[in-house]
């Protein structure tokens, strides 16, 4: 709308009645929500903003689309947005992002979210996991001072599947052996004493030193302290890497154990295990594909550390463009 037009429609704005004046409101309210998501996507792509192609930096405005600012690279030519190459791509209502993120962050099931929001059950699906594929990477860099560590087992699950490799079984059943067995999916979580957490979906069975180099040795500062039960395999991972290390024996019944001026103990991790245990249980069972997924959820939500649509978003953002 040009300027003149606009501004004889915005006199006449004080002429409606109270049944026009809310329907103006309720239209421009979505405006608003995609104005501010746009926003969000500009302010955390913006400094560093480079073509998805061949990474240069050179680039140039070339007009909207699906209302993003679109950009074309003075190196290669390929056209793109702030969204090009991620998972949030090509994904539709923009103006119910942030009241997406909001179902997120009260832990809705996807039909109740689905009901909120006002989008179909496969939708609010899709955007739970295209949102969260790349915020549960939003993770510290390193795990400093005492870093307790420990694994916790989920029956595993192929709910959703419509091929299985394995006889079907219904909800709430046991795993058929007793034990640690490839039934169960192994999950590992560090903690250190300053709440800092990392946690992986390792594979099914017993805990390996491997698995620990791979995914807890990138992120384990060298002058940590290392505190896990008996396990045989975080000795091994320690006497390799030259870690300092203690034990606390648990099944012994020993919880804790004073050395120096230091408790060396597992119970913040194990208490971790126990909330994220409990949260889980709201969704009725997930798929072992997905677990990584609902960590990284967790994590976000874990001792308020996320307390606004705005925020989630924008760490779902920022971790896109970092």
């Amino acid at each position: 709308m040009k300027a003149p037009r606009f501004k004889r429609w915005f006199a006449g704005l004080p002429s409606l009645n109270m049944p026009q004046r809310q329907k103006v409101l309720d239209a421009l309210h979505p405006a608003a929500g995609l104005d501010q998501v746009v926003a969000l996507i500009a302010q955390a792509r913006g400094p560093g903003r480079c073509c998805p192609r061949c990474g240069d930096a050179r680039c140039h405005r070339h007009g909207f689309a699906n209302d993003l600012q679109r950009f074309r690279c003075c190196a290669c030519g390929r056209t793109f947005n702030d969204l090009t190459g991620t998972p949030l791509a090509r994904l539709r209502l923009k103006t119910k992002w942030l009241a997406y993120s909001q179902v997120l962050l009260d832990s809705l099931s996807v039909r109740r979210g689905a009901d909120r929001v006002g989008v179909h059950r496969n939708t609010a699906f899709r955007w739970r996991h295209r949102f969260l594929d790349w915020a549960k990477l939003d993770r510290p860099a390193a795990l400093n001072g005492i870093v307790e560590a420990d694994e916790t087992f989920l029956l595993e699950s192929q709910k959703g599947s419509r091929s299985l490799d394995r006889p079907p079984r219904r909800r709430g059943e046991q795993a058929p052996r007793r034990g640690i067995s490839r039934h169960l999916d192994c999950i590992l979580v560090a903690r250190d004493r300053d709440g800092r957490t990392v946690d992986a979906v390792t594979g099914r069975g017993a805990l390996t030193a491997a698995q620990l180099e791979r995914d807890l040795l990138p992120r384990l500062d060298p002058q940590a302290l290392l505190v896990s039960d008996s396990h045989g395999a975080y000795r091994a991972f320690a006497r390799k890497h030259r870690i300092a290390h203690l034990t606390v024996n648990l099944r012994a019944g020993v919880r804790v154990r004073q050395v120096g001026s230091r408790a060396i103990h597992v119970q913040n991790v194990n208490a971790y295990h126990g909330r994220f245990k409990d949260w889980l249980r709201g969704f009725r069972g997930v798929a072992s594909r997905y677990l990584p997924n609902y960590l990284g959820w967790r994590w976000a939500l874990d001792g308020g550390r996320v307390r606004s649509a705005e925020q989630l978003l924008g760490i779902v953002i920022g971790v896109i463009n970092t």
